[in-house]
């Protein structure tokens, strides 16, 4: 993470956390903040146990933003990533990927057009979470043999609502 990361201007991203994901959360915004993006923070607002934040209330603030399209993008944390990918991806139009390294950041844009990204506080370390936050944004959607599929999942969406 040598050049500044670059993203399609304007990018509005959103990002919550429970208490799991709150120390992650709070380095990747630091570090898009440092790289001059913008970054709307959702909380939760503390690391303590005694003051839990479930996962499914910060999941729905950034997912409901992605699928009305006042954010382009999301980002969530929570311990493993699973709880905040199971529950943004109820909401229409929202593909939430979890990724745990560049492979899977990567490809999750290529082919999914992923538009929100989770992550787990507990099971990644800070320095390879940045760097799978750093190519899931700067890597575009390829289209188009993708595109009809992505549409498939939003008729998917729609049908079963």
């Amino acid at each position: 993470m040598t050049k500044p990361i670059t993203v399609p201007q304007p990018m509005r991203i959103e990002i919550a956390s429970d208490h799991a994901g709150f120390d992650l959360k709070c380095a990747i915004v630091q570090f898009l903040t440092r790289q001059g993006i913008g970054v709307i923070d959702h909380g939760a607002g503390s690391a303590s146990p005694e003051a839990s934040a479930d996962y499914p209330d910060y999941a729905a603030l950034v997912a409901a933003s992605v699928s009305r399209g006042t954010a382009d993008r999301g980002i969530l944390v929570c311990g493993t990533g699973l709880g905040m990918t199971m529950a943004a991806n109820r909401f229409h139009g929202v593909r939430a990927t979890l990724c745990h390294d560049l492979h899977m950041a990567k490809i999750s844009r290529q082919h999914n057009d992923a538009n929100i990204l989770t992550l787990g506080g507990r099971v990644l370390e800070t320095p390879v979470a940045l760097q799978i936050v750093e190519v899931w944004l700067q890597t575009p959607f390829d289209g188009g043999r993708h595109k009809p599929r992505i549409q498939k999942i939003d008729l998917i969406t729609k049908r079963h609502a």
